[in-house]
């Protein structure tokens, strides 16, 4: 476990790309005046060890000094000491929807983005629950286990994408059913399954399980992304977008917020359907579901004691700006006999 104490000095790394910016106007400043002041061949006499490979590779090493001491300055901890606590809560399973249908841009930016902030935001609010992940489309894949590392969840929440599960669709029931696992039998918590979806169910089952769930003491409820006048589904490459998904007649597919799924499945486990436009209604309806449940205590294990590690990107910074200095934008022997970048014809 590590932690982060002063973020806002990532800001620092920006000055990485104005140096290789900087650098690179320089260099083409440099050749200019060169060609105009001589050919290719007389500078080779004027200057035959200079080194463009050097000049490159103090760059490197400068950036890596930059690099070294932002991160010094953000001064990271490893937890050094756990111990074990008791904590009251509930334990919440998210089920997210990862379909392709989740990429449509009819509420901002897209559903699957939409879906993640909401998670977040929940997440941010809760105080001592537990929580899990879960990615589905056709099937349903674990993302985290039940914990209370609320950094962990929001960094596989973060890496969750459409291209995680080959099987596509949207299989409510896969998610609901493997949601049943995440639960310990021998410890009667309080359960929720929270799933964030457009609704666009393609078993019939998913009402079904949701109440077969409910007997076991899982309550439901369903958070809908989306617009009921739906959008069609980008194709993108390299975040442009090529053309929208077409059906076997060559018709753009229009994908809609199916918010009557979505509420059936909560009825059926006591549970309420949300929509997912408002944000902040969102967070503050989970909120009060949580609060008016009962918590029930559990033992947890967390860090107490963190060390510093600023110290070692703080030698390391110093270490490649020293080196830099004393590295000269001359050639030596051995990059001769490399001949890098051709420098010697």
């Amino acid at each position: 476990m590590y932690q982060l104490e002063e973020k806002i000095w990532f800001w620092a790394l920006i000055i990485i790309p104005i140096i290789i910016l900087f650098f690179l106007v320089l260099q083409i400043w440099k050749h200019k005046a060169q060609s105009r002041f001589a050919n290719k061949q007389l500078l080779k006499r004027l200057s035959p060890n200079r080194s463009l490979f050097k000049s490159i590779l103090k760059i490197i090493v400068l950036s890596l000094a930059f690099a070294c001491l932002a991160i010094a300055l953000v001064n990271p901890k490893v937890g050094t000491k756990l111990e074990t606590v008791k904590r009251e809560g509930v334990d919440i399973v998210f089920a997210v929807d990862v379909s392709k249908s989740m990429l449509a841009e009819d509420i901002a930016p897209n559903r699957l983005e939409k879906a993640k902030q909401l998670v977040t935001q929940i997440i941010n609010n809760l105080a001592s629950d537990r929580i899990g992940i879960i990615a589905y489309a056709g099937k349903a894949f674990p993302q985290l286990p039940i914990t209370t590392d609320y950094a962990a969840a929001k960094m596989f929440l973060q890496n969750m994408n459409t291209d995680m599960l080959s099987s596509q669709g949207t299989a409510i029931n896969e998610a609901i059913k493997l949601a049943k696992t995440y639960f310990d039998d021998e410890e009667q918590t309080n359960r929720v399954l929270i799933i964030i979806s457009d609704g666009e169910d393609h078993s019939e089952e998913a009402a079904l399980v949701a109440e077969e769930a409910n007997e076991e003491g899982i309550r439901i409820f369903t958070i809908g992304v989306g617009d009921i006048k739906g959008g069609p589904i980008p194709e993108k490459r390299n975040g442009i977008v090529l053309n929208y998904k077409k059906d076997s007649n060559g018709e753009t597919v229009i994908t809609r917020l199916n918010e009557e799924t979505l509420q059936n499945i909560a009825s059926k486990a006591n549970g309420i359907y949300i929509n997912g436009k408002n944000t902040n209604s969102v967070v503050e309806n989970i909120r009060d579901i949580l609060n008016a449940m009962d918590k029930t205590e559990f033992e947890a294990k967390q860090f107490a004691d963190f060390k510093d590690q600023f110290q070692w990107f703080l030698g390391f910074g110093i270490f490649f700006l020293l080196l830099d200095i004393f590295l000269l934008e001359r050639k030596t022997a051995w990059l001769k006999k490399l001949n890098l970048f051709n420098e010697n014809l």
